[in-house]
């Protein structure tokens, strides 16, 4: 099926569900001679996995990588990677109660009536889980980026009201919603476990910011640079809004209060999110998800069973009270997919 796979040249397939016996993804246009290890990848999976403060979601997946091709004595060998990652605990059985209703904010409906069939089991190909494949791939994608002096790093800015004053990147890691503002996410985190309590979820924004991108990169027209990093970024499940350097500010501005003045030393300012014209700037470039609140609630909802009959559901089981956390490491996966991809493209140009 086309809808699981992404990428041009630098191309990714993932497979598996969130209840089912493992998720995976297959890479293709990685370059022979590249020294890789599971270990480089692994330390990427960490950030996303389960289980790892009060405001996550208790299951307890290890997320152990194993990759199965592509790679003879540590050394890519330029064909396909295939990287899996077993599920350790599942429990499909804990969906049987509510596997004739329509969750609200699932995906149970819509999958329903696309194919006639739908995986019950935590939402099947339509789950948060499926991330872990994409992080792995990007994981491989961020060390080839790395040899080009490329860094991509992404933080929570805001969760529900409750925005960061600062941007201190040295925190990030230091707190358990990783956001740049220390004090901001202690607030972050009473509230979300306010509302976990309460069988209650909370959305939020993450800012992504991406150093060492040349000038010149991206293509014109239909495949811009922000049109395909829009494209990785809203193709996850819980993102519902994006938006590139000002974003849906730039409609209050005047074009000489957005435009991006240059001189002898380059811009002066960066409205543009460092991408004008879908072509990089050699700026910094910055752009925000908006991040919807977690579907999954043990609040009692109003919903509809398969037969049209209505009656009200509670979603119990093991859920994030809010995405945030743990999906700045998949936002950065997908930048660093779609921006390997784009060197590519761009190589192929120059040759």
């Amino acid at each position: 099926m086309p809808g699981n796979s992404f990428g041009h040249l630098f191309r990714i397939s993932t497979f598996g569900e969130s209840h089912g016996g493992a998720v995976g993804v297959v890479v293709d246009g990685v370059l022979p001679g590249m020294e890789l290890s599971e270990e480089d990848i692994q330390v990427q999976l960490d950030r996303r996995k389960p289980g790892q403060s009060s405001i996550t979601t208790p299951r307890t997946e290890p997320d152990t990588v194993h990759i199965l091709s592509g790679i003879f004595e540590g050394t890519t060998t330029g064909t396909s990677l295939l990287l899996i990652l077993y599920n350790q605990d599942a429990r499909p059985q804990a969906y049987s109660e509510i596997k004739d209703l329509f969750r609200p904010g699932h995906a149970d409906f819509t999958y329903l009536k696309k194919y006639g069939i739908r995986d019950h089991r935590g939402s099947g190909r339509a789950s948060g889980r499926e991330t872990a494949a994409r992080v792995a791939a990007g994981a491989v994608a961020r060390k080839i980026l790395a040899a080009r002096g490329v860094t991509v790093t992404a933080y929570t800015i805001q969760v529900g009201t409750i925005k960061c004053s600062t941007r201190d990147l040295s925190v990030i890691e230091k707190n358990p919603v990783r956001a740049c503002d220390l004090n901001a996410s202690a607030e972050m985190v009473k509230r979300i476990e306010q509302l976990r309590d309460e069988g209650n979820s909370i959305g939020g924004i993450v800012e992504c910011c991406i150093d060492g991108i040349p000038p010149g990169l991206g293509e014109p027209v239909f495949n811009k640079l922000e049109a395909e990093l829009a494209h990785g970024i809203m193709s996850l499940g819980a993102v519902k809004g994006f938006e590139v350097g000002s974003g849906f500010g730039c409609a209050a501005m005047t074009g000489l209060e957005h435009n991006d003045p240059m001189d002898k030393n380059g811009f002066v300012s960066n409205n543009a999110g460092g991408i004008i014209g879908g072509i990089s700037t050699g700026e910094q470039i910055v752009f925000r998800a908006a991040v919807k609140p977690t579907s999954s609630l043990s609040s009692p909802q109003r919903t509809i069973d398969i037969h049209g009959n209505e009656i009200e559901i509670r979603t119990e089981g093991r859920h994030d009270p809010c995405i945030c956390p743990r999906i700045v490491p998949v936002i950065e996966a997908m930048s660093c997919i779609v921006l390997e991809d784009h060197f590519k493209l761009q190589a192929s140009l120059d040759r």
